[in-house]
């Protein structure tokens, strides 16, 4: 079993960085304005890229920084700069899924390790051995491997070539992400970081004679053909670490500070008792339905995948009302408002690194300590007792499922 294990979280901003960070991650990867597959999140632009590279080296975390898309010859104009600023920040690797820019970053950032992205879609010893002659520091592999394969590209690399999977998120129906849906419904290519995800969209069969009238393209389960449930692999570390995997990855750039907090936490906690020995305190596997997501599944590492739903809603047990900002030794804490709560509502306070604490707002206060009823303002600042005192960072929750 791998003994050393990295868990690598998703940040889509320098919020959901510092959470990651506070959480328990020991990796995030993040992107730049260009070049990465989530366009669509905040990202980094560059003087914010090397305090984010800062903050995590300063914290003891790695930082990688995903430069995934498919480029065309257009992309590759403006490439070589920002390879050459990763560098200059002390970024500890980028990750890649094109020959054009692995070629770009050993000659324009030699001393940049990089990584190949899923988009490269690794799925044999063979492909792994060659990209690590060309200098691949790790390898994601492609989601469609199963555990059994896995493990036999394992023993057919060397011990010091990273191999990293996902183990929770959404899942691309697509092979490893490489998607022509958008392209072609919107014209937002998926493959430079703008899919438009129209696999989660409802698809109905319209018969050229018969205008208007349309049809069910299955029969029970509804209409959602390419729609996949979202991976999460909590209650299978041992497994994926017997395998040989070195690097556990979480996918969201795109999800909520509070998303990226909790798996953090969770899989910290699964895979720290995985390494030890000791059984998964059920808590952990709880907390992961703390968050907005899909139905869940392993995806392909068993036997049999069942990852279609038909449907396209998401669920969650809780939602965010506020953020610790500061809290003193007995407990007295200034919060921001992130969603409107009243006075008297159960609350959870979400900690890192220790397991969530109910309290009961029994007293709320604005930022000039005048007693309120609730909390309307987004952002607000309000004062309250919490029942311990907590670090900054700890998240204030309402339980949205008992």
């Amino acid at each position: 079993m791998t003994k050393t294990v990295e868990l690598l979280s998703p940040a889509g901003d320098a919020e959901r960085l510092k959470m990651a960070v506070a959480y328990g991650a020991d990796a995030v990867y993040l992107a730049g304005k260009e070049f990465g597959m989530r366009a669509g999140a905040a990202n980094f632009s560059d003087d914010d890229l090397e305090h984010a590279v800062q903050y995590c080296h300063e914290h003891g975390v790695k930082a990688y920084i995903t430069c995934n898309i498919l480029p065309h010859d257009s992309d590759l104009v403006r490439l070589p700069a920002f390879l050459g600023l990763l560098s200059d920040i002390g970024a500890d690797a980028v990750i890649i899924a094109d020959l054009g820019v692995l070629a770009s970053v050993k000659k324009h950032a030699p001393r940049l390790k990089f990584h190949i992205s899923t988009q490269f879609g690794a799925v044999n010893s063979e492909t792994a051995n060659y990209l690590y002659s060309l200098g691949a520091d790790t390898i994601v592999l492609a989601r469609e491997l199963n555990l059994s394969e896995i493990r036999q590209i394992r023993r057919n690399t060397p011990d010091d070539l990273g191999l990293e999977c996902f183990v929770h998120g959404a899942m691309c129906v697509s092979f490893s992400g490489r998607c022509l849906l958008s392209n072609y419904l919107t014209g937002r290519d998926s493959n430079r970081g703008n899919c438009a995800q129209p696999c989660r969209w409802k698809y109905r069969l319209l018969e050229e004679s018969r205008p208007g009238e349309y049809f069910p393209v299955v029969e029970d389960d509804g209409t959602y053909i390419f729609n996949s449930k979202d991976l999460c692999m909590i209650e299978h570390i041992p497994e994926l670490l017997d395998a040989g995997v070195t690097s556990l990855k979480i996918e969201g750039r795109m999800k909520s500070f509070y998303y990226t907090a909790v798996t953090a936490q969770a899989y910290r906690k699964a895979i720290d008792a995985a390494v030890s020995g000791v059984p998964l305190d059920p808590l952990w596997v709880k907390e992961v339905d703390m968050v907005s997501h899909r139905p869940y599944t392993t995806g392909f590492y068993f036997d049999e995948p069942e990852q279609y739903y038909a449907d396209s809603s998401y669920t969650t047990a809780a939602n965010v009302v506020a953020v610790v900002e500061s809290c003193s030794s007995e407990g007295d804490a200034v919060l921001s408002q992130r969603n409107k709560f009243f006075r008297g509502d159960e609350l959870e306070i979400v900690i890192p690194g220790g397991v969530p604490v109910s309290f009961r707002a029994d007293k709320l206060f604005d930022e000039n300590g005048s007693s309120i009823e609730s909390t309307p303002r987004a952002m607000m600042i309000i004062k309250t007792a919490l029942p311990c005192a907590v670090p900054p960072m700890s998240i204030i929750r309402k339980r949205t499922v008992q």
